[in-house]
């Protein structure tokens, strides 16, 4: 059954009303839905629906709500990367794998061994990683669009971070902590995962998380690459808190 997201104000009573063009296009074109078709609603914020469509123009798509029920596929624990910014199309599979897996939220930050350039066109790359983020929930029928927020600078994240009962830093120069240890001595509600760009974060970057009292943590024997650490990390959260 597919999935659509539609703002609260359309959400009657009885019924839902589907304006996006877009949206309509999908239905009508490409899943070549009819009258008494099935659709999976949800309003983003609290509630999902299963829905019948009752009628459908070139304006509007009218949907028969069947049942309402609270998001069923909402992990408890809040998690949110802060992912170095990878070179080329790295970053389009870190999200749409990170949203498969339940991150809340991601933060694209610039970190000093970060080799992509802001050359002032970086709201195109926000706009599209969000579509990312949208076709990834609509697969795996997750209940909210995760948001990707405008890109920062690692040394704006620093007070952010106290923001978060846990902060798992992935350290690819610490041996001896791991990430098994610190999930096991902590039961979180919002979590915080950095994820260095390619070659890892700075020594720098590392003492100033230092200071904040953050250390890092190993996830094995292997060092991975920064499009494969994110995930990782969040399929490991999940598991040890939502399992």
């Amino acid at each position: 059954m597919s999935r659509f997201f539609v703002d609260s104000r359309d959400i009657g009573a009885k019924y839902i009303t589907i304006n996006d063009k877009g949206d309509i296009k999908h239905m009508t074109k490409v899943l070549r839905l009819s009258v008494g078709d099935a659709v999976d609603i949800s309003d983003g914020v609290l509630w999902e629906y299963e829905t019948e469509i009752s009628e459908i123009s070139q304006e509007e798509v009218l949907l028969k709500i069947t049942d309402k029920q609270h998001f069923a596929r909402e992990p408890e624990i809040e998690i949110c990367l802060f992912q170095g910014i990878p070179k080329a199309s790295k970053m389009d599979n870190i999200i749409q794998k990170s949203v498969e897996l339940g991150v809340k939220e991601i933060v694209p930050v610039f970190m000093d061994r970060t080799v992509v350039l802001d050359k002032g066109n970086f709201d195109k790359k926000i706009q599209r990683w969000q579509k990312v983020s949208a076709e990834a929930v609509k697969q795996c029928k997750r209940g909210i669009i995760p948001k990707v927020r405008h890109n920062v600078k690692f040394k704006d994240i620093l007070s952010e971070l106290a923001e978060y009962d846990l902060v798992v830093f992935l350290y690819e120069n610490e041996n001896n902590r791991t990430i098994k240890n610190l999930l096991s001595e902590n039961y979180p509600k919002k979590v915080a995962v950095l994820i260095g760009p390619e070659g890892g974060f700075s020594e720098n970057e590392a003492k100033m998380l230092l200071d904040k009292g953050i250390l890092g943590v190993s996830i094995g024997k292997t060092i991975l690459r920064t499009e494969t650490a994110g995930p990782t990390a969040i399929a490991m959260i999940m598991y040890e808190y939502e399992i």
